[in-house]
């Protein structure tokens, strides 16, 4: 099912309770989003790399040269101050392009087959943010094969007014930002595959106003409430 397809179906079911109540199933789309006529979300094509910059801690271990492996501070233009090397620009680089520099340096006149690992202090873990309508929203380990039914489960599973056919996945691709709809209760049932995160998703699941509205008058007709009011209540859910 694509994505276009899938706003279309999830509006008609909406139609189908317009007897029960009315439902807003509209949605917006900013400039820089594209509804994409797609099977599933772009899959990144490679994990979000981590770029070294201005003053930032590294460690820098080069194997079998103790005197060359230590703590490195980076100047405001992102250089280091290296033995031997001397100022060594590292901004902008990934931690692996940096090793392979500093590694290129080292080549011939200093060492035959240098082995270096440049690392930084204060890497960023990998992370997924749940919000909306979970029992623990927050930010999640990208550790594994995450899937959005695993995130939720983490999260605390679904709350009390959770709208099971709101889920959203946003996602960024070479720039352009993605949103998959999907429908959480038809995913726990089988009916489709449970979609993978990665790392920098963002999962938020949506709020059934008519649950909460049905709650309180539930609430406030407790004492003489109607089968009418139960099997609106079970039409919405």
């Amino acid at each position: 099912m694509n994505l276009t397809r899938m706003h279309l179906l999830i509006a008609a079911a909406a139609l189908m309770l317009g007897g029960c109540a009315s439902v807003d199933r509209t949605f917006g789309v900013a400039p820089d989003i594209e509804v994409a006529d797609l099977t599933e979300l772009p899959a990144p094509t490679a994990q979000q790399i981590y770029r070294l910059g201005p003053q930032e801690v590294v460690d820098i271990a080069v194997v079998g040269a103790e005197t060359l492996s230590g703590t490195f501070l980076t100047d405001a233009q992102g250089n280091i101050e290296y033995p031997l090397l001397g100022l060594v620009p590292v901004a902008g680089m990934s931690p692996t392009e940096a090793s392979r520099m500093i590694a290129d340096g080292l080549r011939g006149d200093y060492l035959r087959n240098p082995q270096v690992r440049v690392i930084p202090k204060d890497l960023p873990s990998s992370s997924i943010s749940i919000g909306g309508e979970v029992v623990r929203p927050g930010n999640y380990a990208a550790l594994g094969n995450v899937t959005l039914l695993r995130a939720v489960n983490q999260a605390g599973g679904l709350d009390e007014y959770a709208k099971h056919d709101d889920v959203l996945i946003m996602r960024t691709v070479e720039g352009q930002n993605y949103i998959g709809v999907y429908n959480i209760a038809a995913i726990q049932r089988g009916n489709y595959a449970d979609p993978k995160l990665y790392a920098d998703d963002v999962v938020m699941v949506g709020d059934s106003p008519n649950r909460r509205r049905i709650d309180r008058i539930i609430a406030i007709t407790a004492p003489v409430i109607s089968s009418t009011a139960v099997i609106l209540n079970q039409l919405i859910r």
